[in-house]
């Protein structure tokens, strides 16, 4: 799957890969210093242990360095990139003895059989509109105090934390690193109906769980 850039984007990444081939270290730091955050949180995923997460991600890096003389533009820099994190992040799992398939898990979270939301909140078969919202859901109220933030921000958090390996890694890189679609499909090697599944069940199951933290603490 090769993903479609823009003329800009795809310059820009000509002129960092460039760079980095003729060893220019401020580039590289400037990368690093624009994705370190978004490989951590990916990392986590695969290995709990923030170390561990450290030990991967610098992997990565490393990798990136010893690779870049292979990379043919075929995709986005930023694919490539959060591409290179997963591989590197499963080899990790895979000594652990903690990998399953990709394909397979992409399989088994598409289909598991529990509802995250409540059936009856959408239009039934037979509607024109079935699997659609018979009624939207209510805003979530902005929370007007700091710790109210910093509580839906743990709670939030928690929630992600909870899901399915592959749901997690989709809503994270869509949702919280802000790839697109066909950027997950690449990096995670799914297809394209398996990560609207996912990202759907992903952020049915988490609202669902913020629905009730804001029910029990009075905020809906």
């Amino acid at each position: 799957m090769i993903q479609n850039r823009g003329m800009d984007d795809a310059a820009a990444d000509d002129a960092t890969v460039a760079a980095l081939r003729r060893g220019d270290g401020d580039v590289f730091a400037a990368l690093v210093k624009a994705h370190q955050p978004g490989f951590l949180r990916i990392a986590r995923v695969w290995v709990r242990d923030a170390v561990a997460a450290g030990e991967v991600v610098q992997a990565t890096w490393l990798a990136t360095l010893e690779s870049i003389d292979h990379f043919e533009g075929r995709s986005s820099l930023r694919t490539w990139l959060y591409g290179i994190l997963v591989n590197v992040a499963r080899a990790h799992a895979r000594a652990a003895r903690r990998e399953v398939p990709m394909s397979a898990l992409a399989d088994d979270e598409a289909a598991e059989g529990s509802k995250s939301v409540e059936p009856e909140r959408f239009f039934p078969e037979g509607h024109e509109w079935v699997g659609h919202w018979n009624e939207m859901p209510a805003p979530f109220p902005a929370p007007d105090q700091a710790l109210e933030r910093r509580e839906l921000r743990v709670v939030l958090e928690a929630a992600i934390a909870e899901l399915p390996l592959i749901q997690q890694q989709v809503m994270v890189l869509c949702d919280v690193e802000g790839l697109s679609g066909e950027e997950a499909c690449n990096i995670l090697d799914v297809t394209s109906t398996h990560q609207r599944v996912l990202l759907h069940r992903a952020r049915s199951k988490v609202r669902a769980k913020l629905e009730r933290h804001l029910a029990e603490v009075g905020l809906t």
